[in-house]
């Protein structure tokens, strides 16, 4: 009797206990599922088509309202912030580059993590209710280092970016072995956010190859790409940037009706799309800092949606250029600039993710076209000026070049490219130093092979500075065998035009003193990556500012944090150039010149408590590092 009341006691608790993995199973689905996109909830039958004057989505007539914001250009933590702001300013769609060069930093070794968790993005938009359209390159402008094009494929002399040379495409075929095979669960018809993936980028300005895009298509969909196909141009470039079986979309800023007649002309019955809509404009050091109105945008995009066309937003939200990715512009002027850090780009989202009045404007004309009300804005996030960091000590350069790679000893220059560093991979970003001999004074000639700006020393005393226009420089006369020393900053690869096989950095080919050509250097190679930076963080060599710092030279101070830290920028008003390491993060570059004259400092990189904070300083500092609430991107122009 006992035991059959055990049983049926038993049989209660199974009960029970399965009542409750039904109902919490249940509360689980209804959270995964709640803010997906709606297809999501129906056997998908048909993803995105371009078959008639509109786009189709399980055959239901579709306009995608676009904007990019770039996973490697936000921090990690605030992705989701970002793609909710986008999704309450009533866009559908998230479209982002993949930029080929962080994934894979040495040929064959490959990063998908944590910053650059692709698939984490991915995910992440699809739960928030968003559509993909992704933009794999493997080349993508996107005023990036190379156009994203890793530096180690200029160690080939003969390497011809852009095109069927096979020194090419058997790096971009193993890389698009990793990258493809994380993207293909991830299509539509799987599943997943992304509805469309773009044929490389732009390639209609470059046209070096008619092999290349059918390459790059094969590529794409011999790996299972399957969804429909987009190629990126502006006017011009529509001529020649196509390929059989892709739609051809537009690039613009100002809206030209003869363009989109052209665009009717070419692809007759079928949908039209400007994939970038540029809402504003990137910045060069030395420039001044570009503003497109709102007031000039809003009447383009209210036009663009009355043509029935479907729009991207490029950038939607910029962010920043962190380390030294940021790239070089090229077009019809005598040498290269530079890009700076921000990639605020007066994009209707702020570098911080601040809304701005674009936003407001946008959101209440995209609302027109959202047949569901809005979602509320997420709270902006807070900002803290903190309290100046005093420099607590320094180290001279000339003092920490035992934490580099071994030097290399070469009788004639060799560019960074094609030093034997990191793993014969050579070096991608940063400054390198090139020591000789000298035995007297007299005229340093650059014969214009120093990419792209050189500070000049003799016996470790600064002499002056070389680059594209200033290619001479008289060295004093000196007693017997000095040391000259050339520290070339490779100060960002174009990342736009014609010339990106000729992208090598350092010193590119011979220098003259008194016209003779120099030999016999040894060469440092000074990337600062993070083993670097922590290395220097923890050496003993640190010198009290009591002791007068030399330069170029680092500088360490300490950012004390009591409570639950916040976005912040730093401004460097008594410096002149360099670079600044945050808990070993590199943030980017900062210059006197402008016109930006803050770097963004994401809340989610610092702690309570100490922050560590390094920076390698050129040629002066004031002692201090002071801290803002709000940006200074300098002196504004409109964009031409």
């Amino acid at each position: 009797m006992e035991n059959s009341v055990f049983c049926v006691r038993l049989s209660l608790k199974q009960r029970y206990f399965l009542l409750l993995c039904f109902a919490v199973g249940a509360l689980i689905f209804y959270q995964f599922t709640r803010n997906s996109p709606e297809v999501r909830r129906i056997i998908r039958m048909e993803g995105l088509r371009a078959n008639s004057s509109q786009f189709t989505l399980e055959k239901k007539p579709f306009r995608i309202l676009g904007g990019s914001i770039h996973y490697f250009r936000v921090p990690r933590a605030y992705w989701e912030d970002r793609l909710l702001k986008m999704k309450a300013c009533g866009l559908n769609t998230l479209t982002t580059y993949v930029p080929w060069n962080l994934h894979e930093p040495e040929r064959g070794v490959f990063n998908f993590k944590d910053q650059l968790d692709l698939e984490a993005y991915l995910h992440l938009a699809a739960s928030l209710g968003l559509w993909v359209i992704l933009r794999p390159g493997p080349y993508i402008c996107a005023e990036w280092d190379l156009g994203g094009l890793p530096s180690w494929l200029l160690r080939d002399k003969n390497m011809k970016l852009r095109t069927t040379y096979p020194g090419f495409t058997d790096a971009v075929n193993s890389f698009f072995d990793q990258l493809i095979k994380k993207v293909v669960p991830l299509q539509y018809s799987r599943g997943g956010p992304v509805i469309a993936v773009q044929v490389e980028n732009e390639y209609g300005s470059y046209f070096k190859d008619k092999e290349y895009m059918p390459f790059i298509k094969e590529a794409l969909t011999s790996r299972g790409i399957t969804e429909l196909l987009l190629t990126s141009d502006n006017k011009e470039g529509l001529k020649l940037g196509g390929v059989k079986g892709a739609l051809e979309t537009i690039n613009f800023q100002k809206l030209n009706p003869n363009d989109i007649k052209y665009l009717d002309r070419i692809q007759p019955q079928k949908p039209k799309m400007v994939m970038e809509y540029w809402s504003g404009w990137f910045d060069l050091w030395g420039d001044l800092h570009h503003v497109f109105t709102a007031e000039d945008m809003l009447p383009v995009v209210t036009e663009i949606l009355k043509l029935d066309m479907s729009i991207n937003l490029y950038m939607f939200h910029g962010g920043t250029n962190f380390g030294f990715m940021s790239g070089a512009f090229a077009v019809r002027i005598p040498s290269p600039k530079p890009m700076v850090t921000s990639y605020d780009y007066d994009a209707p989202l702020s570098e911080a993710g601040d809304y701005t009045t674009k936003y407001h404007l946008l959101r209440n004309l995209f609302s027109l076209y959202n047949t569901q009300p809005l979602p509320e804005r997420p709270s902006p996030q807070e900002r803290r000026a903190y309290q100046p960091a005093v420099i607590q000590q320094h180290l001279s350069l000339w003092d920490i070049l035992h934490f580099t790679d071994k030097p290399f000893k070469s009788e004639r220059p060799v560019n960074m490219e094609n030093l034997p560093v990191n793993n014969n991979n050579g070096q991608s970003y940063g400054y390198t130093l090139y020591e000789t001999t000298i035995t007297s004074g007299g005229a340093l000639n650059s014969r214009n092979n120093i990419r792209d700006r050189a500070l000049v020393f003799v016996d470790r005393h600064f002499v002056g500075v070389l680059d594209y226009k200033m290619q001479e420089l008289a060295i004093p006369d000196g007693k017997g065998k000095r040391t000259l020393s050339l520290l070339v900053e490779n100060c960002g690869r174009v990342n736009y035009g014609k010339t990106l096989d000729e992208q090598r950095k350092g010193l590119v080919g011979d220098i003259e003193f008194n016209r003779r050509l120099l030999r016999d250097f040894i060469i440092y190679s000074l990337d600062m990556k993070p083993g670097f930076v922590n290395r220097l963080e923890t050496s003993g060599h640190w010198m009290s500012m009591r002791q007068r710092p030399s330069f170029p030279g680092f500088f360490h101070g300490r950012l004390y944090i009591n409570r639950f830290p916040k976005d912040t920028f730093i401004k460097l008003p008594g410096w002149n150039k360099g670079v600044v390491f945050v808990n070993g993060r590199n943030l980017g570059r900062y210059w006197s010149t402008g016109p930006q004259q803050t770097l963004y400092l994401p809340g989610p990189w610092l702690q309570r408590g100490d922050n560590q904070v390094i920076v390698f300083e050129e040629q002066e500092t004031d002692g201090k590092i002071q801290f803002t609430s709000s940006p200074d991107y300098g002196m504004t122009v409109d964009v031409q």
